[in-house]
Order: structure tokens, then sequence, then C-alpha cells
């Protein structure tokens, strides 16, 4: 019996389209408004921006871990946490969250 090669084994990770606001972009000029990304989790697609970019991670979420308040991340149009799957070719976006009265 042949054995496979962990190339072969290898499962990949959805690649979905992730959208960024300019808010958290600020501190990072040479990031990009929209970028493809491959992650089974928006926390790991959070991850992965934060490898790209250090500190991206802490722009998004707060130590407890959660995303931050005054932003909301969206996958195909549903409302997220840290936790939610991410289809592959799906698109998500990260947007500053509206307040005020």
């Amino acid at each position: 019996m042949q054995q496979k090669t962990d190339a072969e084994t290898r499962v990949e990770a959805p690649r979905v389209v992730v959208n960024l606001p300019c808010a958290p972009l600020d501190p990072f000029p040479e990031a990009d408004e929209e970028l493809e990304i491959e992650a089974s989790t928006v926390d790991e697609m959070i991850n992965a921006l934060n490898a790209r970019w250090p500190g991206m991670r802490d722009r998004l979420c707060d130590s407890t871990p959660r995303i931050r308040k005054h932003l909301n991340i969206f996958v195909e149009g549903r409302r997220s946490t840290l936790a939610t799957a991410l289809p592959d070719g799906g698109k998500v976006y990260i947007l500053t969250a509206m307040s005020g009265g």
C-alpha cells in the first residue's frame, strides 16, 4: 500500500476576498484595501492579516479576544464572530460600526 505525502493529504483552506476599511489601515499605509486570504475561520483570517501586517490583529480584536466593538465583520452579508467559518470564494467586509443619535 502506498502512503500519501503531506502535500497529497493537506486540505487547502478556503480562499476569501477581504475588503478592509480605511480606519484600521491608517497605521498600515502599505496594506491593500482588498486582498485574497486563505483561511477557514474569521480568526484564522485575522491571523493571516496580522502575519502580513504585524499589529493588525490588535486593531481588529480586543484582549478578550473578540472583534472590537467599533468594528463589524460580515461574511457573505452576515455579521460574524471569530469562530465564523469562511466559505471558499466568499467575500468578507470589515466595516467601521456606525453609532450616534
